[in-house]
């Protein structure tokens, strides 16, 4: 088995509690750089990963040949500018979300994975979590029908006071929480070759900075559903994760289950319009009545939230190994992603923040 050397760029959240978690678990990568512009964390970084070399800046890397690819894990607001220097120099990268701030940002990304021939993957483990790619199952098996909208919510009372909660580093709700049910939607809305309608309200709300915590989003396209993104940081009762109305049924999903109910139209009573007043057999008026047979059938997560996080942590990993050892495809494509960021720039735009 080819072990593959990974540098890990950041010790925060992302690049330690996930990236550097994961790697820990899994024989098939080891970690021999790392780089973070702070003194303790480079102290920890040798104690957790025995053998490796820390850095305390990122192109203290320049010239190795010992890197398979770099995990880009810095504040958000470096992740293009940082994404382009690496790959100028050789290395193939694993780059966290958001990947830009603009579409002219996403453009220059574009041009340079070009020119370099180097890997440019994208961290969006959330396309791999099972009760998405479940529901995207039901929905496109038909028992719903037609599927008429899809309401995605990533929403939660609390309050922030962090780096993300500032536009200067490209932060708020939409760049931080976003990618991952915004991607999940642009999947839904499956309309890359051209550009959906977006309309965006934002506000801010319990945040300590000048980034929006409060999103609703509403993304349309010809032929497609309507798809409705919440993320807010004031809803106190989240009554669901996921919610699909079809036209022959429906769909509802928290954080662990999913149910959905649909009746057949082959077996639903005969029906034609009718002009005149309905009456019942009274022949009082009456409004439109009629029994359906309805099919419920429910599926549940196996685990939960930090499990889950693991696993689509474990296969997004899947990918970059498979790629880099055997030239596979990766799931989360450029172009999927650089849709994302055009809706999020249309989205700020429209409302000021």
């Amino acid at each position: 088995m080819k072990v593959l050397n990974v540098a890990i760029l950041g010790q925060g959240r992302s690049g330690r509690n996930i990236h550097g978690a994961h790697i820990h678990t899994d024989d098939r990568f080891k970690v021999v750089a790392v780089v973070d512009p702070l003194p303790e964390r480079r102290e920890r970084a040798l104690k957790e990963y025995p053998g490796c070399t820390v850095h305390e800046n990122y192109t203290e890397l320049f010239g190795r040949k010992d890197i398979d690819f770099v995990v880009n894990a810095t504040p958000s607001h470096l992740h293009h500018p940082i994404a382009i220097d690496l790959m100028k120099h050789g290395f193939n990268v694993l780059q966290e979300k958001p990947i830009a701030g603009t579409v002219a940002q996403v453009e220059e990304l574009k041009k340079v994975i070009d020119e370099t021939g180097c890997m440019y993957a994208i961290f969006l483990q959330s396309r791999y979590r099972r009760q998405f790619v479940k529901i995207r199952e039901i929905c496109e098996s038909g028992v719903l029908g037609r599927i008429v909208e899809v309401k995605i919510t990533s929403s939660g009372y609390g309050r922030r006071w962090d780096w993300q909660t500032l536009t200067e580093y490209t932060a708020g709700s939409l760049y931080n929480t976003g990618p991952h049910p915004v991607g999940q939607a642009l999947e839904f809305l499956n309309y890359y070759d051209g550009k959906p309608e977006v309309y965006c309200k934002m506000d801010r709300v319990n945040t300590f900075g000048d980034a929006e915590d409060f999103v609703k989003l509403l993304l349309s396209a010809p032929g497609r559903p309507l798809i409705d993104v919440e993320i807010s940081s004031c809803d106190g009762y989240p009554l669901f994760t996921y919610q699909v109305q079809g036209s022959c049924g429906a769909l509802t999903a928290d954080y662990k289950t999913v149910k959905w109910k649909y009746f057949k139209p082959e077996e639903a009573p005969e029906q034609r319009l009718i002009r005149t007043p309905l009456v019942n057999d009274e022949g009082l008026p009456a409004y439109c009545s009629e029994k359906l047979t309805w099919y419920e059938e429910e599926w549940e997560e196996g685990n939960v939230l930090d499990q889950v996080f693991a696993s689509d942590t474990k296969m997004l990993y899947n990918d970059v190994y498979d790629y880099l050892t055997a030239g596979k495809p990766f799931n989360v494509q450029f172009k999927q992603v650089a849709q994302q960021i055009y809706v999020m720039e249309e989205a700020h735009r429209q409302t000021g923040i």
